[in-house]
């Protein structure tokens, strides 16, 4: 069972001008894992509240944080610079994964900045803040959650090794 809290970070819908329409997705997609969504929030595209929300989430019990929004190349888009002012560990290929995947439907893919990293026992995942990028990005990386928390965690140790083997 993954403990999942999902991350919004949008200005206008943390000050109520506008629906979050991306979290609903991400529930949606991830019906496909058992998990558990532990957590949600709405924070405004301001660095150390990203950041401070991000290193409280991964220092509680929770295996995934998933975060959609400010990735872009706006001026306020600063979602991967406080991922990785907080991350132990960076995960470029999952990044890599979903603008390569999505370049093939949408050229401006490429421009989207999304990172992901560990912290502690935590796997931070910035997807993009549209719903349908948040969707096209989830199908691609969804398949590989739980085999890299299951590392993170130290259940596997190397390709199909897991500690409960003999």
């Amino acid at each position: 069972m993954l403990n999942i809290v999902i991350l919004t970070i949008s200005d206008k819908s943390w000050e109520g001008k506008r629906e979050d329409k991306s979290s609903p997705v991400i529930r949606d997609a991830l019906s496909c894992l058992e998990h558990r969504i532990a957590g949600y929030e709405v924070v405004p595209d301001e660095t150390g509240m990203i950041a401070d929300k991000l290193v409280e989430w991964a220092e509680a019990d929770i295996d995934v944080i998933i975060t959609t929004g400010g990735t872009g190349l706006a001026t306020r888009d600063v979602t991967p610079e406080a991922t990785l002012s907080i991350v132990d560990k960076v995960v470029p290929g999952i990044g890599e994964a979903m603008r390569a995947e999505t370049f093939k439907i949408t050229p401006t893919a490429i421009l989207s900045r999304a990172t992901a990293g560990v912290r502690d026992k935590c796997l931070i995942i910035n997807l993009p803040g549209s719903p349908k990028a948040v969707r096209e990005c989830l199908e691609i990386i969804l398949p590989v959650i739980p085999h890299a928390v299951e590392i993170i965690r130290g259940d596997v140790t190397e390709h199909g090794d897991t500690h409960n083997e003999a």
